[in-house]
């Protein structure tokens, strides 16, 4: 018997039935019974064990009808088969009068019901009682597995958020000590003859502190605690920029395809950050195609709607700027998947990478209330979509920021304020080194005395933002009524402090991030001064 011709669209709506009859003219009255009581269904007719259990996999029925015996094949076989593999399924007896004994054994079994082949009229009200049973066991069933996959998303959100702020917190102490190397390793090079045999071992300090530098930058930005310098703009301007970039990093034997979507839209964000997230996640598909591929990058406006944001817990519904990279390279397992925005997991071999480079991605994404989404499967691929939320407001000029060809001196007097003494002493010896007249002060105290004291004007204030008692901010604050012609430049490693909200600086403040080069810190507080 076939089933009945209903529309595809219709049919997942429609109750299936599985019936195990091997009389077609007993399933025909059960059907005719059934279709007269008014009941929508399917019937998916079967005879044998292996039928049985194909349609249980095949069409996951609502309900089962039963006949006790078949030819080699029978209702308590059958039920014990679904018990074992723990398929909970309403399942009738309809038999004959003569397996009365036998009904009772399948009752036992699990069985939800006895009809007598010879008295159908209960049948109708028994399959309407076991579809609504059916009905509500799915509902209970997929609400558990929502409630399951919402548990295991927000655990992991979790779990990156508390990574985050332990990274955060270790950037803030680390970068101190960065600044220090840094800088100090800059004012020694300046000061020996290019041929001393140390400049070499000075050049190697400052390269490692280079590089540990990026490191923290990397987990400032898993954190979302970088400081990042708004713009509105159109992604496609941005990828189309370092398109040519990308083709020297990936090499000659990947294939780079772009498809870009016009009147895309524009998005907020940083610039250069944005830059770091496609590189970082170009230079991923590169490593996962170690013999060669076709890596594609990808830029869409999409709506994502109510049903996505139930089943991926961060996102809320609305209008996103889509950047997807994918690549024909090696894929990643469900296992691997679960870990890949952790900083320091890598699947590469050691050395071949930090492990931060998708954290990175991870945590600029979410900074920027963005979502991050990857599918892979093992030896097919990796596709990375980024959705960033779309603006409406008018694109900025982008241009590529550029380096002044010098650094600069001055002779303005410096009020220095910084607890920290390595970066406090590095801060002084550079400035004065520029020709400024600098004051220094470990604290909110020192400083006060230091204004009060000194009559003539001060020109700027450089303060950390977070100090024991009172931050930099407060202590600008106090110190500008006594000497109000001053400029401020704060600086800090950590943004969690009062001067950058969820890593944007607050309207009119100068800033510079820790660690700092001497040479960026020279020109940071020239710009600060010549902007009065």
């Amino acid at each position: 018997m076939a089933p009945t011709d209903i529309k595809e669209s219709e049919r997942s709506q429609v109750p299936n039935i599985l019936y195990l009859e091997d009389s077609v003219t007993d399933a025909e009255l059960v059907e005719y019974e059934l279709r007269r009581a008014g009941i929508e269904f399917v019937l998916h007719l079967v005879d044998c064990e292996s039928g049985f259990l194909d349609g249980l996999n095949r069409w996951k029925p609502d309900i089962i009808l039963s006949d006790f015996s078949l030819a080699n094949f029978n209702c308590l076989e059958a039920l014990r088969l679904m018990n074992r593999a723990g398929v909970d399924i309403p399942f009738i007896l309809v038999a004959g009068a003569h397996s009365e004994q036998s009904a009772v054994e399948c009752m036992r079994e699990g069985a939800a019901d006895y009809i007598l082949k010879t008295n159908l009229m209960r049948l109708a009200s028994s399959v309407r009682s076991a579809l609504k049973s059916s009905a509500a066991q799915k509902q209970k069933t997929e609400a558990l597995a929502a409630l399951q996959k919402s548990e295991e998303q927000l655990l992991q959100a979790q779990k990156l958020e508390a990574v985050g702020r332990l990274a955060g917190g270790i950037s803030h102490d680390f970068n101190n000590l960065l600044t220090a190397i840094m800088g100090y390793s800059e004012l020694t090079l300046r000061q020996l003859p290019p041929n001393d045999p140390l400049c070499r071992n000075i050049q190697e300090i400052k390269r490692a502190s280079e590089r540990a530098a990026s490191l923290t930058r990397q987990l400032l930005a898993f954190s979302r605690k970088q400081v990042m310098q708004l713009r509105v703009f159109d992604l496609n301007v941005v990828v189309r920029d370092i398109e040519r970039m990308l083709l020297r990093m990936i090499g000659e034997d990947i294939d780079l395809r772009t498809i870009l979507q016009e009147d895309l839209g524009n998005i907020k964000a940083d610039p250069s950050q944005i830059e770091q997230v496609i590189m970082n996640l170009v230079v991923n598909s590169r490593d996962a195609m170690p013999k060669g591929g076709k890596l594609a990058i990808e830029t869409a406006r999409v709506y994502l709607d109510e049903t996505y944001a139930q089943n991926h817990i961060e996102p809320a519904p609305g209008v996103y700027v889509m950047l997807a990279v994918s690549d024909s390279g090696v894929g990643v397992s469900e296992e691997v998947r679960q870990h890949i925005f952790e900083p320091f997991f890598t699947t590469k071999e050691p050395g071949k990478g930090t492990g931060l480079g998708l954290s990175t991605v991870y945590g600029i994404v979410k900074q920027l209330g963005g979502h991050v989404w990857v599918y892979s499967e093992p030896d097919k691929g990796t596709t990375f979509k980024v959705y960033l939320p779309s603006v409406i407001e008018e694109a900025d000029e982008y241009q590529q920021p550029t380096a002044p060809a010098t650094v600069p001196d001055g002779t303005e007097t410096i009020l220095l304020v910084e607890d920290a003494e390595a970066v406090r002493h590095l801060a002084r010896d550079v400035l004065k080194s520029r020709g400024y007249n600098v004051f220094e002060a470990a604290d909110a105290a020192t400083a006060h005395s230091i204004c009060r004291r000194y009559q003539r004007a001060i020109d700027l204030l450089l303060s950390d933002v977070v100090m024991p008692l009172r931050s930099g901010v407060d202590l600008a604050k106090e110190l500008l009524e006594i000497h109000p012609e001053m400029n401020v430049l704060y600086m800090s490693g950590y943004t969690e402090d009062t001067v950058v909200h969820h890593g944007v600086l607050d309207p009119g403040v100068n800033f510079i991030q820790k660690p700092f080069s001497a040479d960026v810190l020279a020109i940071r507080v020239r710009e600060v001064l010549d902007a009065r």
